[in-house]
């Protein structure tokens, strides 16, 4: 596949969300929970606030991109704070 630069990177990243999915998946299914109301006002589940997550995180970076000279691992470190955020409070 010469259309795609598959480095370390991308490979690290595909496997950690493949890795994520799966340990919810596992979680859902031995500990299956009822949906809780959140800050949001919306009923969430865990695989909610995950795809909460994965979608804020997409926006994050790319917003990084677009607009800041730093490196990308402050992006990162910032997904990061907001992951938190949004299982906790979400």
């Amino acid at each position: 596949m010469a259309w795609m630069a598959w480095t370390v990177p991308t490979a690290i990243f595909f496997c950690v969300i493949a890795l994520a999915l799966l340990t919810f998946t596992v979680l859902a299914i031995r500990y299956p929970e009822t949906p809780r109301l959140g800050v949001l006002r919306i009923e969430t589940t865990r695989g909610d606030r995950l795809f909460i997550t994965l979608l804020g995180s997409a926006f994050i970076n790319l917003a990084w991109l677009g607009t800041m000279s730093g490196p990308q691992w402050w992006a990162l470190i910032l997904c990061l704070v907001y992951a938190t955020a949004v299982f906790r409070w979400v």
